[in-house]
């Protein structure tokens, strides 16, 4: 059961989708403060107070949830057909961003393979 006073107030869009992606994620306050490099009460603040955050802690956010700005600060789509937590193969691209080049051109090219193997153009 979560801890705390009650809201008064519906959090703001911001935190709303922030809160959103973490959910979608499995992750926890903690772990996703921990993952940024910040403390799990600021990310509490964020989903539940702060109306203006940094442009900067916005796109490290939609970087680290593989998604765009727009769609992190909106309920609409950037370019994407639907709204709301990534798909398991958005998770999975954003996850082999964060690989050294070497591991990731390792997986294009098991990717390659299996797409020629399908007869699928790469």
């Amino acid at each position: 059961m979560p801890g705390g006073r009650p809201p008064t107030k519906p959090a703001p869009k911001f935190g709303q989708r922030m809160a959103a992606f973490r959910s979608a994620k499995g992750l926890s306050q903690s772990q996703l403060a921990e993952k940024l490099g910040m403390k799990r009460d600021l990310v509490a603040y964020y989903e539940r107070s702060a109306t203006n955050p940094s442009l900067d802690l916005v796109q490290r956010i939609a970087d680290f949830f593989g998604v765009t700005v727009g769609e992190l600060l909106n309920d609409i789509p950037q370019g994407r057909g639907k709204v709301g937590a990534p798909s398991q193969l958005e998770q999975r691209i954003a996850a082999l961003r964060a690989l050294p080049r070497e591991r990731q051109k390792l997986v294009i090219d098991v990717i390659d393979t299996v797409l020629r193997a399908e007869q699928v153009p790469s």
